[in-house]
């Protein structure tokens, strides 16, 4: 079979571990990942940032690396993807107000397609309007958002992630390992053609 394309959608100040991450993991386990961003092409880079929890009533925040785009946002075809992954950090929060990735979200989710989605990702979720009735964890900041989205929240340990049929989310980095290995049980259901509806 041949690989599966996944497209991650990101942005500036995106958080650094939930980008880079998810990327170098899904392409060394073979897949392939286009990683864009509205506004900017293939080559450029965007901002990322460092959450860390280190004692305070929220998380901090440092400037990270920057991360290369390797597709442009503007020529990319949600159709000609088998999964889409959504890191968290500040990105989601300006990324939902774009109508064509809220178009992309919603493509990917009525199509049973696998969706990871980590953090504050989870506001572009709730923005396009795709998981009520749906079990999803994110960052617990964004428990509001996700019940008003007609969603359950899943208040599981920060290194924990849940799955809801197509969906896969977590609360924040920590989770990676449970996360990533969670999707990829998942993409490994729809290449089969088992990905329950």
């Amino acid at each position: 079979m041949s690989a599966q394309k996944i497209l991650m959608i990101t942005g500036d100040f995106t958080e650094d571990y939930e980008t880079m991450v998810p990327f170098q993991a899904l392409l060394a386990m073979g897949y392939e990942v286009d990683a864009v961003c509205p506004g900017k092409k293939a080559g450029e880079s965007v901002a990322t940032c460092i959450h860390d929890f280190e004692g305070d009533q929220t998380y901090t925040e440092k400037r990270g690396h920057n991360f290369t785009l390797n597709a442009t946002f503007a020529d990319i075809n949600p159709a000609d993807y088998d999964a889409l992954v959504i890191p968290g950090g500040r990105a989601p929060e300006y990324l939902r107000l774009d109508g064509a990735v809220l178009e992309a979200v919603s493509h990917f989710m009525s199509e049973n397609k696998p969706v990871a989605a980590i953090c504050h990702g989870a506001q572009i979720l709730t923005a396009a309007k795709v998981i009520e009735g749906r079990t999803v964890s994110a960052y617990p900041a964004c428990r509001p958002e996700v019940e008003l989205a007609g969603a359950t929240y899943a208040d599981i340990a920060v290194d924990a992630a849940v799955t809801d049929g197509n969906l896969v989310t977590a609360p924040a980095w920590p989770a990676h390992p449970a996360w990533i290995a969670q999707f990829h049980k998942v993409l490994s259901s729809a290449q089969q053609g088992s990905l329950a509806a």
